[in-house]
């Protein structure tokens, strides 16, 4: 039995913490009931508290959440009809889309065939290749064996040094490893394989020309299933560590013209590869010439999307769900004003001085959030939360909008000075110094931006009065007394 479409009623959220929480805002808006799924480790998850249903689907920690069966099942016993996979764990899998047409649920996402051509980088730069869309020069599949290492080294030779070897089956930053020269490629080949294989079960590599500290340009796209697609604005993802984006900005600087190219071009790439739903097209662009490259599509909600929707007033959930029921696209282009600035910042449970290590195990002792005008927060974060080694160390999203840049960066400072978290180390004063520094007030960053500044490491470790303050206040009412009065 096969279901594509339909009026859905009750939506199961494949997927956790943050994200979990924000398609449910949506599921609720529009009278429907959520379901989630969870491992023993979040049971006492914020999602979970806040579902219509919630299923525990096995012990974890991890694997259970990328149990394709173990999800249909939830579906079926819960009676939810149509998934929504979020990001992360199975949302790019194409087996998890298929498994969900055949068993009768609505997947709301693209179809199995589309995330599974662009989910293979090889296969997407073919397509794009065929859509006439400029791609960074690159090889097809390296084989294994004296064959592919001889590949490998015709290709690097020819194109000059460095490359970047990368996961063909890759995506989330993993899977890329840059190589410096011929002494460099052999070392990096079989650990290449080696982490493809680790992270994607998948070994499969390829080789790509490096473009030196590029900006990463995204384009936001939303297809029905009637032939109608649309993009809602670009954003600016370049400040990254490990390939990792920290904090994104819609819409990206870049002179008009070249937006309209990119606007152009990520249409293309979805009419050529049959996209459905909701999408990212990315480009890597030369920062000196504003000359730009197709890099990868991926094909489900982005983590950033938040900061499109601050400016477009565009839900792209709602989209995705309404897409997903057959609903035509109707969004008028006028809507697509991307008046302002948006920015968004990731604060994670992690000490960026420490090599952005994660802060597993701690627990918040107090939180207290800021708000005001152009303040939006996604979060799964509340006082008493403790930090999971299990899992990623994302806290809350926070997205900060202003009529321009430099209000948007005022109001950014201002947020992020209203957060008061007792407990772990968080990327809160990493971002503070990021805000006075002088090329990111200018607006000039690119991929290279954090190696290029180490400065922005020097921030002051010291605990705010204002932390101190709020903890107290908090043991006050946990107590009901104050025991430092004595």
């Amino acid at each position: 039995m096969t279901k594509t479409s339909g009026k859905i009623k009750k939506v199961l959220i494949a997927n956790r913490g943050e994200i979990a929480l924000r398609i449910m805002r949506t599921v609720k808006e529009l009278s429907l009931e959520a379901v989630v799924i969870y491992e023993r480790p979040d049971s006492d998850a914020y999602y979970v508290r806040l579902a219509d249903d919630a299923i525990m689907i096995g012990e974890g920690p991890r694997k259970d959440y990328l149990d394709i069966d173990k999800i249909i099942w939830a579906a079926k016993k819960t009676g939810a009809d149509a998934i929504h996979p979020g990001y992360g764990f199975l949302a790019e899998n194409p087996d998890f889309s298929a498994a969900c047409e055949q068993a009768g649920i609505i997947f709301i996402g693209p179809p199995p065939q589309v995330i599974r051509d662009l989910g293979n980088k090889v296969v997407a730069r073919n397509i794009m290749e065929k859509a006439g869309i400029p791609f960074i020069p690159g090889t097809p599949d390296i084989p294994k064996g004296g064959s592919g290492i001889n590949e490998a080294f015709s290709f690097a030779s020819a194109c000059g040094y460095p490359v970047m070897l990368k996961a063909s089956c890759g995506g989330g930053g993993r899977g890329i490893r840059k190589v410096k020269d011929e002494a460099d490629l052999m070392v990096q080949l079989p650990l290449a394989r080696s982490e493809s294989m680790s992270c994607f079960m998948d070994d499969s590599i390829y080789m790509e020309k490096c473009i030196e500290s590029p900006r990463h340009v995204e384009i936001q796209i939303l297809a029905d299933k009637h032939g109608n697609i649309m993009h809602l604005g670009s954003r600016d993802c370049s400040i990254q560590r490990r390939h990792q984006k920290l904090l994104e900005i819609a819409p990206a600087d870049l002179p008009e013209d070249v937006l309209e190219a990119m606007y152009e071009c990520a249409i293309r790439a979805a009419k050529e590869s049959g996209y459905v739903n909701a999408g990212t097209v990315e480009f890597l662009v030369d920062a000196r010439t504003n000359e730009f490259w197709f890099m990868e599509m991926n094909t489900r909600l982005q983590v950033e999307h938040t900061v499109t929707e601050e400016l477009t007033g565009i839900d792209i959930v709602r989209e995705q769900i309404r897409i997903a029921e057959g609903g035509v696209l109707d969004i008028p282009k006028e809507r697509v004003r991307l008046f302002g600035k948006a920015v968004q910042v990731r604060i994670n449970a992690e000490d960026p001085k420490n090599n952005f290590m994660p802060e597993g195990g701690k627990r918040v002792e107090v939180y207290q959030s800021p708000g005001g005008p152009g303040v939006r927060l996604d979060g799964a974060v509340y006082q008493g939360f403790r930090i999971p080694t299990e899992y990623d160390s994302l806290l809350v999203k926070m997205t900060v909008r202003g009529y321009n840049w430099e209000q948007t960066l005022q109001r950014l400072k201002r947020s992020l000075r209203g957060f008061v978290i007792v407990g772990p180390k968080t990327t809160i004063p990493f971002y503070l110094a990021v805000c006075e520094e002088k090329d990111f007030q200018d607006g000039k960053f690119d991929t290279g931006y954090i190696d290029t500044h180490p400065e922005i490491f020097n921030y002051p470790e010291a605990e705010r009065e204002i932390a101190k303050l709020g903890k107290l206040i908090a043991e006050i009412h946990a107590r009901k007394v104050n025991k430092h009065a004595y």
